[in-house]
């Protein structure tokens, strides 16, 4: 399973599902709304969108208060309306831009209704990758590519180590003396994974 935004780079990536997030979509709606050079069907097409993303959200959060029939009912529509909207034929360059997007991921859209843990967003994945983003900002940058991918491993063996209920810093100081006398590295350790990213 795969949670992700619209990177482009994520389409290459072979899972057996997908979950795109609804965040970034309403993100970029709002960011388009911004612009000076709206034209034609623009508001229909991003009322039409909007009102689809934020009932679907409504939807998957009222899903234990209702019965099972009506919360199947519901979901159907659901995914008629983005049919109906994708199938549209709309005319503003900045809807064509966001159709695109659309048609390309719209088995991808709901997936968080059909398996149970999956969230419509990927804010665990931004909240998991924002400290080694942080750190390249406060060092101005990677400044060369060995560098970045220095930066690269440490923090993918650091949040690995995290996620397993591993101290870090500790754990890499004992590997490292271990290089120093053996020379050789000691496998990651193995424990709990936890859900903290």
């Amino acid at each position: 399973m795969l949670v992700s935004d619209f990177w482009g780079a994520c389409n290459a990536v072979a899972c057996a599902l997908r979950q795109t997030c609804l965040v970034h979509l309403i993100r970029k709606l709002e960011q388009t709304e911004k612009y000076k050079s709206l034209d034609g069907d623009w508001d229909a097409f991003s009322k039409k969108l909007r009102r689809l993303l934020g009932d679907a959200i409504r939807l998957w959060r009222r899903r234990e208060e209702l019965k099972e029939a009506t919360y199947q009912s519901r979901r159907t529509r659901l995914t008629q309306r983005l049919k109906e909207l994708v199938a549209g034929d709309w005319s503003s360059v900045h809807s064509k831009r966001l159709l695109k997007r659309l048609r390309r991921h719209q088995d991808d859209l709901f997936t968080f209704f059909d398996v149970e843990g999956v969230p419509f967003e990927n804010n665990s994945a931004e909240r998991a990758i924002r400290p080694a983003v942080i750190i390249r900002k406060n060092s101005y940058g990677n400044r060369s590519e060995v560098g970045s991918d220095c930066q690269s491993v440490l923090m993918s063996v650091f949040r690995t180590l995290k996620q397993r209920g591993q101290d870090p810093i500790g754990t890499l100081v004992t590997a490292l003396r271990e290089y120093l006398t053996t020379g050789t590295f000691p496998p990651l350790p193995t424990g709990k994974t936890t859900s903290d990213c």
